[in-house]
C-alpha cells in the first residue's frame, strides 16, 4: 500500500521523504520525531529502497521500540526489526558466538552485585550497599567510555569524571571483576559485555561482518544525542563502509552524560557525513505557546557547543496559561503549596494521571509524599522507590525501631535527649556529617538526611514524642504512602521524566545547590549546562499548565539564604525573594514590531501597547474611561501625578489585554512585580466587569 505523508508538516516531510543516505533529523521536544522517523521508514519500504527485513532501527528505551513497532503495524508494515541496543546485540551474539569461541559456554548475568562486592573487597573498598552499588555504576561508566581496566586511573581524570574512590582502587576492583567473569567453566557476561563482543566480532572477523551486513542494509538510531562510546562503537560495525543511516535527536536534551553519553556524536554527524541531509523540527505539537517560550528562554542563555544547536521551539497548541513562579519559606511549605494547588485542580476535575511533580534527586520526595497523603490524594513514584520504600530508608528505620526497643533508653526522654538518640541511630545506620563522593551514595546520604529532617519536625511540633510515638508515626507514614491503586498522581526525578509529559508539570526544588546541584558546580561549566538541559527538558515535560517553585530555607527556623536557581536569572522577574508563598511573573521583552502590520515599533508608547499608533486595538472607551477615572481618583488620593500611577499607553495595554490574574498583569510591558502589590487586586476586579 502507499504511505500518505498528508498527516506530516513541511519540515517532517522532508525528512521522511529524504533518499537513502545519511540523515540528521535535529527534533525539538514534542516535535513528532517518533512521528516522522516512523513515516521515514515506511516511505523506504514503500518505495522499495529496503525491505522490513533489511531494516534496524534502535531506540532507547523498550517501551519506545514497542510503539514504533506498533506504528509501522498500523500502516501494514510486518517484520520491521526495532530494538534497544542490548536487545539487538544480544540477538546478534547469541546467533554469532559459536563463529566466534566455538563451544565455549556463556551466559547473561543480569544481577552481578555479589561479584561486585567481592571485587570492592579485593580492592580495599567498603562493602556497604552504598560503596558497591556505586562501583557497580562505575564500571558501568567506564566500559560505555571505552576505558579498560588497565588503563582507567591514568584516563579517568581527562574525562572531567569524579569516581566515587580512589582511581587506583577503582581500577583494582574493575580489573578483578573483569577477571573473575572468565571462568573455565564458561564466560559471564554482564550487558555492557554484549555490546563490547557485538563490535569485536564485527571488528575482527571478516565473516560475521560480512554475513551481519548482507542482513541489514539500512540504519535508524533514535535519541541519538544520548549514545554512548561504547554504542557508536557498535554502531560503526554495523555499518562498516556504508552510509545509510539516519539518527534522530537534540543536544540540548542530553542529561545522561553520568552514563557515559555524549552529544558529539550527533554534533559531528555532518562533518562525518558532508553530504548528508539535516532537517531541524522545531513545530512543538505537545505544549502552549507560554511554555514552549519558557523553554526557549531557558536554553537561549545555554553556553558552549552544545548550546549552538539549540531549537527555537514553536508551540502549536492554543494559547494556555502562563507559567507561575514561586517562592516558599521552607522545603514544607513548599510541598504543602504543590499539594494545595494539586487538590484544586482535582477539583476542577483535571485528572490525577495528567498531573506530575518532578524534582532533581529522589531524595526530595518525601515532602511530597507526605503532603499529598495528608489530603488523601494517591500518588505514584516513578524512576525509583517510594521514600519509605528505599533500602536505606528501611534499614535507618529499622534502626530507629530498635532504638525504642532497647531498655536501656528512657521511655520519656526530653526533647533534646530524644533529638541526640535519633541523630546517633542515623549516623550508626549510614548518616555520615559530611555529604559522599559518588552519585549513588549521595542520593541515600540525601535521602537519610531527609529522614532525619523529618524526625526533628515531629520532635519539634508534637511536645511530647516518645521514642516509640516517633517510630509509630515514622510507620504510619510509610503505610500511608505504600502502594497506590487506579488513577495516581506522578512523583519523578527529572531523569526518569524524560519522553514523558502530562497536563499539569510541577518543577520543585528549584535553588542553587539543587540544580545546578552543588557536584555540577564544583565540577564546572560543562555539568552546569548539563544541569540546565536538565531543566528544559522538566519545561517541556508540561502540555498545558507549568509551575515552577523553590524554597528559600530548608527547615523552619532556619535563615533564608538559599538562591534561587540561576537558570531563572533574566527570566523571572528580579523583585526581592520574599516568603510566603509569593508569585513572581515571567520578565517580558518589549516588542520591537507591531502585532498586527508587522512594521517597527517607533515609540516607547508603541512598544508597550505593542502595535503601532494607526493600528486599530481591540478595545473601548469604556474600559478606557473607567481606568482612566479609577487612575484619577488614586492620584488625587495619594497627591501625585496621574502618570506616576500608570502612562496612557500602559492604560491602552490594559484596555487591550483585560488581565484576570497576577501573571496576566505582569505581562504588560511597564507593569513589575511593585505595581501588582499596589495595584493588582483593584485592577483585576475593575476589569472583571468588562470581559
Amino acid at each position: 500500500m502507499a504511505i500518505s505523508l498528508e498527516d506530516l508538516d513541511a519540515d517532517q516531510r522532508i525528512a521522511a521523504e529524504a533518499p537513502r543516505g545519511p540523515v540528521c533529523i535535529l527534533a525539538g521536544a514534542g516535535t513528532g520525531k517518533t512521528r516522522t522517523i516512523t513515516y521515514r521508514i515506511a516511505s523506504l519500504i514503500d518505495k522499495g529502497m529496503v525491505s522490513p527485513q533489511r531494516m534496524l532501527a534502535v531506540t532507547y528505551t523498550r517501551k519506545a521500540a514497542q510503539e514504533m513497532r506498533d506504528r509501522l503495524q498500523s500502516m501494514g508494515i510486518q517484520g520491521g526489526n526495532i530494538a534497544t541496543f542490548h536487545s539487538a546485540t544480544l540477538r546478534q551474539l547469541t546467533y554469532f558466538w559459536p563463529q566466534i569461541f566455538g563451544d565455549l559456554p556463556w551466559k547473561l548475568e543480569p544481577n552481578l552485585y555479589p561479584l561486585v562486592r567481592q571485587a570492592c573487597g579485593y580492592a580495599g573498598i567498603a562493602q556497604s550497599q552504598t560503596a558497591v552499588r556505586d562501583v557497580q555504576a562505575e564500571i558501568g561508566w567506564a566500559k560505555a567510555s571505552l576505558i579498560g581496566p588497565d588503563e582507567y586511573a591514568r584516563k579517568v581524570s581527562s574525562f572531567g569524571h569524579t569516581p566515587p574512590v580512589p582511581p587506583e582502587q577503582l581500577a583494582k576492583a574493575y580489573k578483578f571483576y573483569e577477571d573473575r567473569k572468565t571462568r573455565p567453566e564458561g564466560m559471564i557476561l554482564d550487558y555492557d559485555d554484549l555490546l563490547i563482543h557485538t563490535a569485536a566480532a564485527l571488528e575482527h572477523s571478516p565473516a560475521v561482518a560480512e554475513e551481519f551486513r548482507n542482513q541489514y542494509r539500512s540504519f535508524t538510531v533514535d535519541e541519538y544525542q544520548d549514545v554512548t562510546p561504547l554504542q557508536q562503537r557498535v554502531l560503526r560495525g554495523w555499518l562498516g563502509q556504508r552510509d545509510d543511516l539516519t539518527v534522530v535527536g537534540d543536544a540540548n536534551q542530553t542529561i545522561y552524560s553520568f552514563t557515559g553519553a555524549t552529544p558529539d556524536f550527533l554534533l559531528n554527524f555532518g562533518r562525518d557525513f558532508p553530504q548528508a541531509t539535516i532537517v531541524r523540527l522545531q513545530r512543538d505539537y505537545r505544549s502552549t505557546p507560554q511554555i514552549t517560550d519558557l523553554a526557549n528562554s531557558v536554553i537561549a542563555q545555554a553556553k558552549g557547543r552544545v548550546a549552538g544547536t539549540r531549537l527555537q521551539l514553536q508551540g502549536m497548541r492554543p494559547s494556555g496559561s502562563e507559567p507561575v513562579f514561586s517562592a516558599h519559606a521552607t522545603q514544607a511549605q513548599e510541598a504543602e503549596y504543590v499539594a494545595a494547588t494539586i487538590e484544586q485542580l482535582l477539583a476542577k476535575s483535571v485528572k490525577p494521571e495528567e498531573i506530575a511533580v518532578l524534582f532533581r534527586t529522589n531524595a526530595q520526595s518525601e515532602a511530597y509524599e507526605s503532603a499529598l497523603s495528608r489530603r488523601n490524594i494517591t500518588y505514584q513514584v516513578r524512576g525509583g522507590d517510594s521514600f519509605y520504600q528505599r533500602p536505606e530508608i528501611i534499614t535507618a528505620i529499622n534502626a530507629l525501631i530498635a532504638m525504642a526497643k532497647d531498655r536501656r533508653i528512657p521511655a520519656q526522654p526530653d526533647a533534646e535527649t530524644l533529638t541526640r538518640l535519633v541523630d546517633k541511630t542515623l549516623r550508626d545506620a549510614g548518616l555520615s556529617r559530611k555529604e559522599p563522593d559518588g552519585f549513588g551514595a549521595k542520593e541515600r546520604w540525601r535521602a537519610l538526611q531527609a529522614l532525619h529532617t523529618l524526625c526533628q519536625q515531629i520532635i519539634d511540633t508534637k511536645p511530647g514524642t516518645t521514642p516509640f510515638s516517633l517510630v509509630t508515626e515514622l510507620k504510619r507514614r510509610a503505610e500511608a504512602q505504600a502502594h497506590p491503586t487506579g488513577a495516581f498522581v506522578t512523583l519523578a526525578s527529572i531523569h526518569s521524566a524524560k519522553g514523558l509529559e502530562w497536563d499539569v508539570v510541577f518543577l520543585v526544588g528549584l535553588v542553587e545547590g539543587n540544580l545546578p546541584i552543588r557536584q555540577a558546580i564544583q565540577a564546572g561549566d560543562y555539568h552546569i549546562e548539563e544541569e540546565r538541559r536538565l531543566l528544559y527538558v522538566g519545561v517541556t515535560r508540561a502540555r498545558e499548565q507549568l509551575y515552577l517553585s523553590w524554597a528559600l530555607a530548608r527547615e523552619e527556623g532556619q535563615q533564608a539564604s538559599r538562591n534561587r536557581t540561576r537558570f531563572l536569572d533574566n527570566i523571572v522577574d528580579e523583585a526581592p525573594q520574599r516568603a510566603g508563598g509569593k508569585q513572581y511573573g515571567r520578565r517580558r521583552k518589549k516588542l520591537t514590531h507591531c502585532k498586527q502590520c508587522g512594521l517597527q515599533l517607533a515609540t516607547p508608547a508603541e512598544r508597550i501597547v505593542g502595535r503601532c499608533e494607526q493600528c486599530t486595538g481591540d478595545t473601548t472607551t469604556e474600559v478606557i474611561d473607567a481606568l482612566r477615572t479609577w487612575r484619577l481618583n488614586l492620584s488625587r488620593a495619594n497627591n501625585v501625578p496621574a502618570w506616576t500611577v500608570f502612562t496612557d499607553a500602559t492604560l491602552l495595554a490594559l484596555a487591550e489585554a483585560l488581565p484576570s490574574s497576577e501573571s496576566d498583569l505582569l505581562a504588560i510591558s511597564g507593569i513589575g512585580p511593585m505595581k501588582v502589590a499596589e495595584f493588582g487586586e483593584d485592577l483585576i476586579a475593575l476589569l472583571q466587569q468588562f470581559r
